[in-house]
């Protein structure tokens, strides 16, 4: 039986793009598939004293995760995974600019409508962005960022947790053994944190 998990991502954060393509190498490996889910950087950060350099990251990051929530409204999970994958692609290989021409490339790459980008500026979607926000991130609390998973686990409980954080994405098998590790881990009862600190970058 196909096991079905769930991942949060902010568009704007490349750990959670790395982790991302990871996943869609599981799915090739084990018999898995991905929901993708939109969180939010600003969100998590709101009333934080934050260096005025990610200050300026996060108040300029409401425009790409208001249009993923427009394309999770009007088009279903599928048409959320496409999305992310084009205003990735364009945000953390290309460089480019975040900005309605951004959006409306992504967007129609993609095969969606390109009106979709007027949501970035329409705080009308900023309600249901929190929700979706707090679906992923309350199971693994605050203190904690993007990429979070959600795995349903063999007796029935939630396994939510934090990462993993990794750079490169392993490819083929070693991405499937990466996979099972963190199922393994993340469904001990009482286990809470594994980390080092990070000696590179994400590499892309």
């Amino acid at each position: 039986m196909t096991t079905s998990a769930d991942m949060w991502f902010d568009p704007v954060c490349p750990w959670a793009w790395m982790t991302s393509r990871w996943l869609l190498e599981v799915e090739r490996v084990r018999d898995v598939r991905i929901r993708f889910h939109v969180m939010s950087l600003s969100v998590l950060n709101e009333g934080r004293d934050l260096p005025p350099k990610y200050r300026e990251l996060l108040d300029d990051a409401w425009g790409p995760v208001r249009v993923a929530i427009a394309v999770a409204q009007q088009h279903g999970d599928e048409a959320v995974r496409a999305f992310y994958t084009e205003i990735g692609t364009r945000i953390h290989l290309e460089k480019q600019e975040r900005g309605r021409d951004l959006y409306v490339a992504s967007l129609t790459a993609a095969g969606l409508p390109a009106e979709l980008a007027d949501a970035a500026d329409d705080p009308a979607y900023d309600q249901p962005l929190r929700v979706s926000h707090h679906e992923g991130m309350d199971p693994v609390g605050d203190d904690v960022g993007t990429p979070v998973i959600h795995v349903p686990g063999p007796d029935g409980q939630l396994i939510a947790f934090f990462g993993p954080v990794v750079s490169p994405a392993p490819q083929g098998e070693a991405a499937g053994r990466l996979w099972d590790g963190v199922l393994l881990v993340g469904g001990t009862d009482g286990f809470f944190e594994l980390k080092r600190t990070r000696t590179r970058d994400p590499i892309f």
